[in-house]
């Protein structure tokens, strides 16, 4: 279903063991033992080898192990689901926020919600390990395809040139991690392909460091990488487009990370996602989360994506985490194309709010029978409101292609153009540049698609607006506790939901937790790292 997983030979797992020697001992990272590791040099000998090690960066951010569910993961020391990428950043990004709040009593799972997690947290720590995980792979890829290393195996100019375009997809995955990195952590170690291949400890690097790697790794690959098309065949690679999308991320939230204002270079790049790409929006709102949302007329919209496949990412992780988990009380299983709810998340009555007609608005997606609105008791799967965004069924109903029913097909859209042009509009209000007019259309073109008419435009708009807007739009999608912390509203008083500070009305909490603790694991390991104020 997934092109870029056809690539995922046995020779796939080789390349992981050829790159964990770094890692293991730092990091309580696995590498696997299959009784037939290959030298790095007698592997690179087939042409194919290098797409192969590329698909490996890409199901990176899929795949939680070696053998699909369980049994040979990359992160030990915690269930392998909740090691896996998209599940770890999605449980900080979204369960410390109004979006999410979950019933399980999970290890530490609660304390996000409440805003009481601690340096000793394993879902922290098992987040971190994966960033540093990903990097790493990025990494060799970087060292076992430099021009040194390239010449001396005869690689032919035709292949380097396609080399060069893995490369620069290479450097784009890479800043996406360390973008996490500096979002979630602030400041972390700094490691490159030029960094010592064994065991080392890295120096901690400060957040304007980081900041300015990303920003310089993306500005030197973006144009080696291909020009956008959003019906390739090689989807989900990403393209130009994706790498202007993150570089507009990271200028977006420039003032909180470094403290200086980059709205207008983030309007930029915004423009040539907008203007450039050639990305449009799909019809249908609901579509882009069904287990055919790779289709051509609905993938078309988005940027980038981490491909889920039934049969080929075996993981209680990433989107089948994010089907599973929200269904429980009367909610039919059959009807996500499931074998079976999870009874974990809902959502708070302060996200219910910013629907105000969810009758018409087609992105209101609540289960409500059987569930109460206010939350009485955390645990309790039918205090709050369902969630019903993530489908494991295809346009017509039918289910994915796991037909065991435990592992779904549904893509996870990481950058969406819905969200760029919200970014626009943003922009375009903090005084970034652009156009007032075009900004409001931009909104109105997401409200009609929403409405299925224009009874939903609005005639202006303000940041308080676009702020709601945005969690209408791109709820459960990891992007929300960002966005509060880029508006002031995620810590203190000035914005209160539900169950924040482990209160049932919400209550202030305190501004260091705008960013997560260093693990205390990392810190034991590393004597160059210092711990973030207030942990």
């Amino acid at each position: 279903m997934k092109n870029i997983f056809k690539t995922l030979t046995k020779l796939g797992v080789v390349i992981l063991a050829m790159t964990m020697v770094s890692c293991v001992s730092e990091l309580d990272q696995e590498a696997p033992n299959d009784g037939n590791q290959t030298s790095s040099e007698e592997f690179f000998k087939d042409p194919t080898s290098y797409k192969q090690f590329l698909a490996k960066l890409y199901a990176g951010l899929a795949v939680s192990g070696q053998n699909g569910p369980a049994g040979s993961p990359d992160i030990s020391g915690i269930d392998e689901g909740e090691s896996q990428y998209i599940r770890g950043l999605w449980v900080m990004q979204e369960l410390t926020t109004d979006e999410a709040i979950i019933a399980w009593n999970d290890k530490t799972i609660k304390n996000f919600h409440n805003h009481s997690w601690t340096s000793q947290d394993l879902f922290i720590n098992a987040t971190f390990n994966r960033l540093d995980f990903q990097v790493k792979l990025c990494n060799e890829f970087l060292r076992q395809t430099d021009e040194a290393k390239l010449n001396s195996r005869g690689v032919s100019d035709a292949l380097k040139a396609e080399i060069n375009t893995f490369r620069a997809e290479a450097r784009f995955l890479r800043a996406m991690s360390y973008w996490h990195f500096l979002d979630l952590f602030g400041n972390v170690g700094l490691v490159t392909e030029d960094s010592p291949s064994q065991f080392f400890l890295p120096q901690q690097a400060s957040k304007q460091e980081i900041f300015d790697f990303i920003e310089s790794d993306l500005l030197a690959s973006m144009e080696d990488m291909r020009v956008p098309n959003p019906a390739s065949p090689d989807y989900p690679r990403a393209d130009q487009a994706a790498a202007w999308m993150l570089l507009s991320k990271l200028y977006m939230n420039a003032d909180v990370y470094i403290n200086t204002n980059r709205y207008t270079d983030a309007m930029t790049y915004i423009k040539k996602v907008t203007d450039e790409s050639g990305y449009s929006l799909a019809s249908n709102y609901n579509e882009l989360f069904l287990a055919d949302n790779d289709r051509p007329a609905v993938r078309r919209e988005v940027l980038f994506a981490v491909a889920f496949d039934g049969l080929r990412t075996k993981t209680y992780g990433g989107t089948t985490f994010l089907t599973h988990a929200p269904v429980g009380g009367t909610m039919v299983a059959s009807e996500f194309g499931i074998n079976g709810g999870w009874g974990g998340i809902r959502t708070t009555s302060a996200f219910v709010s910013k629907f105000n007609d969810a009758e018409n608005d087609t992105r209101g997606q609540f289960h409500t029978d059987g569930q109460t609105l206010e939350i009485a008791n955390v645990g309790t799967f039918t205090d709050g409101y369902a969630i019903k965004k993530f489908k494991n069924v295809d346009v017509n109903g039918n289910q994915g292609s796991d037909a065991s029913g435990d592992f779904v097909d549904i893509d996870f859209p990481l950058f969406r153009l819905a969200d760029a042009y919200l970014m626009y509009a943003e922009c375009n209000l903090r005084g970034g540049g652009g156009d007032n007019a075009t900004a409001l259309s931009y909104v109105n073109m997401l409200r009609q698609r929403a409405y299925g008419n224009n009874s939903g435009n609005v005639s202006s708009i303000n940041l308080n607006f676009i702020l709601d807007e945005r969690a209408r739009e791109l709820h459960w999608e990891g992007h929300r506790r960002t966005d509060l912390i880029r508006f002031g509203k995620f810590t203190g008083g000035s914005y209160i939901w539900p169950w924040k500070g482990n209160v049932p009305n919400g209550a202030p909490t305190a501004s260091f937790r705008n960013v997560f603790p260093i693990p205390a694991s990392a810190l034991n390991g590393n004597p160059n790292l210092t711990q973030n104020a207030g942990y």
